[in-house]
């Protein structure tokens, strides 16, 4: 009988992952996100709740990357199905929805991350590391410390400061300044009226937004001479468009930008 090599390591199991998505792009970006991070695989897309449903019934699922609007019904209206029947795989919200309210309930209903749409490749990877050392730990905790560090594995990777000179309370008026505006956008001027700060405090702020894709610009022609730049929040840019073709300055182009 040939011997046990003692150098070789059991093969990790893969964390199988259901993409429900109703855009068939942003769920095939999705999809190749996925399978770029180590340690997971996906087991199917799903468009709807309904064939979501028809996969988990036949399917192995650890984890499902679930957008909130789907065409026949609410994300975690599949969420509190899931949980009803027993179901125990874990949820990743992957939605433009940002309402604290809502990330309240899907708490309660074991969504365990909750990625905002736009985001990149590296925001998605992070938080499926996050996740997958989470489902890693096992045994009993030695005490109060160790739990707590357990728990902090599901716990996004601390968010970047801030540029100098650009605050949190302003920033945070600025961005609910551009999202009242819903589609039409607002120049800088507009926005820093809608604010309370300076044009030049307010296009230093929104050019901020833009370089973590949370904004988007273009041009506004009307009078004659230089035309003015337009902002506005992201996913309103993209309802008016089939893509954004605009990366975050700090990250490399992926295959498929702006989902």
């Amino acid at each position: 009988m040939a011997g046990t090599n003692p150098d070789q390591r059991p093969t990790q199991e893969l964390i199988r992952t259901l993409v429900v998505e109703d855009d068939p792009a942003a769920a095939e970006a999705h999809a190749m996100y996925v399978r770029r991070v180590p340690g997971f695989e996906v087991a199917g897309i799903a468009r709807t709740g309904a064939e979501a449903r028809r996969l988990l019934l036949r399917t192995q699922v650890d984890l499902l990357l679930l957008d909130l609007h789907l065409t026949d019904g609410h994300g975690l209206t599949l969420a509190r199905t899931l949980r009803a029947t027993g179901h125990r795989a874990d949820v990743i919200a992957v939605t433009s929805v940002s309402d604290l309210a809502v990330v309240r309930e899907g708490v309660s209903l074991g969504v365990v991350q909750y990625v905002l749409k736009p985001f990149t490749f590296t925001t998605l990877r992070d938080r499926l590391v996050c996740y997958a050392e989470f489902r890693a730990t096992s045994g009993e905790a030695d005490g109060q410390d160790e739990v707590d560090q357990v728990l902090a594995a599901l716990r996004a990777p601390r968010p970047a400061e801030h540029p100098k000179g650009v605050s949190t309370p302003t920033l945070k008026r600025v961005r609910q300044s551009l999202r009242a505006a819903a589609g039409e956008g607002l120049s800088a001027e507009a926005v820093a009226s809608a604010a309370g700060v300076s044009r030049i405090t307010a296009r230093r702020y929104l050019e901020h937004l833009v370089s973590l894709g949370r904004a988007a610009r273009s041009p506004r022609y009307g009078q004659v001479g230089r035309p003015e730049l337009n902002y506005r929040w992201a996913n309103d840019a993209q309802a008016s468009s089939p893509r954004r073709t605009a990366c975050p300055a700090h990250e490399a182009p992926d295959p498929r930008p702006g989902f």
